[in-house]
């Protein structure tokens, strides 16, 4: 047997085993696939009655392509957009995060619910996001269906890579992509963590090799130091309160964005759309830290761009730092691209 159709093989047992656990109820397989039909939202029970190859889960999202991709539907609520009722970046990276904990979870090697497999769980080990890419080729608005597509594999010894593909729901048409890279952290040490083997043989089932963005796209260029001579605003005083904590006892990664938009011009932020968005994550935060966000137009700090992130030039590009306020430790160092809105949006 190849190794790819073991993969297949490997998958629906262990998702099989998953939802047999889960079932209350006595008789046969097909009476097990029907239970979970029917508390499931029923639009995606429908189309899970169409295709042989999906599983749709308590969590409402869905497997697809031989259960390699998880696949998860959000409507845009009034409470998750901007001024200009399109959605907001930390709304798109809550909707990634939300399906990549569900994916987790739905794989039957979970040990908490939580996203962290039973043997990570023994180990007491955490993922934490070291890099995060996203490109936004359009701002869907309120009211609006979209599908999030998200599939991992591994990346060097001890890290992983998770990719993303957003689309309308209706036209499938791609709205965004994402791509992030994620290590194992100790959550009573707080220090990262090697990839134990017994962890990458429960997660190797479900690696899928594909990249959501072509070579050419992605941003690979050195995220550069701001320093406080190149910063064109500093905004001071950014307090973390109890309910920016996650369940890993830390700042959450989607808080972050926030913050860095906060020493954005208004200006900016009333007139120009966020297209590319690239985070790298030095240390966690804790309510207890005041933090400091500082940006600057990319020109001030390395000279003219040629960022081939998205096909047309940027109107603009910044790059961003955001430190503890006490001892300028850095957590996190950003560059973003803006286009200027049109004025059908």
């Amino acid at each position: 047997m190849s190794n790819a159709k073991k993969k297949v093989v490997d998958n629906k047992r262990i998702l099989s085993l998953s939802v047999s656990a889960s079932s209350h109820t006595k008789g046969t397989k097909q009476s097990q696939v029907n239970t979970i039909h029917n508390v499931t939202a029923g639009k995606l029970a429908n189309e899970s009655a169409a295709t042989h190859t999906t599983l749709v889960t308590f969590l409402r999202g869905r497997f697809v392509e031989d259960m390699f991709v998880y696949r998860q539907v959000f409507v845009i609520r009034s409470y998750q957009i901007g001024p200009d009722k399109a959605i907001t970046m930390e709304t798109l990276m809550n909707f990634l995060q939300e399906t990549a904990i569900n994916h987790m979870s739905s794989c039957g090697v979970t040990g908490n619910d939580f996203g962290t497999t039973r043997e990570m769980d023994h180990r007491k080990l955490i993922w934490v996001a070291i890099r995060i890419q996203v490109q936004v080729l359009r701002n869907p608005k309120w009211g609006d269906e979209i599908e999030v597509d998200t599939w991992f594999d591994a990346i060097g010894k001890n890290g992983n890579r998770r990719d993303f593909i957003i689309r309308d729901y209706n036209t499938k048409g791609i709205i965004a992509k994402a791509t992030s890279t994620w290590a194992f952290m100790n959550k009573e040490t707080r220090k990262l963590s090697k990839m134990p083997e017994e962890v990458r043989q429960e997660l190797v089932p479900f690696h899928l090799n594909r990249l959501a963005f072509a070579t050419k796209e992605t941003d690979c260029n050195k995220m550069h130091k701001l320093t406080d001579n190149a910063a064109e605003r500093i905004r001071s005083g950014i307090a973390p309160s109890w309910n920016d904590m996650d369940a890993n006892q830390h700042v959450n990664n989607v808080k972050y964005i926030g913050w860095i938009l906060e020493s954005v011009p208004a200006e900016v932020l009333e007139n120009y759309n966020v297209t590319s968005m690239t985070l790298e994550f030095r240390r966690e935060c804790t309510q207890s830290n005041l933090l400091e966000s500082m940006t600057s137009p990319i020109a001030m700090v390395i000279g003219a761009s040629d960022n081939n992130s998205i096909n047309r030039k940027p109107d603009l590009q910044y790059t961003h730092l955001l430190r503890l306020q006490d001892n300028k430790a850095e957590l996190v160092r950003a560059r973003t691209e803006w286009h200027l809105k049109q004025k059908h949006e």
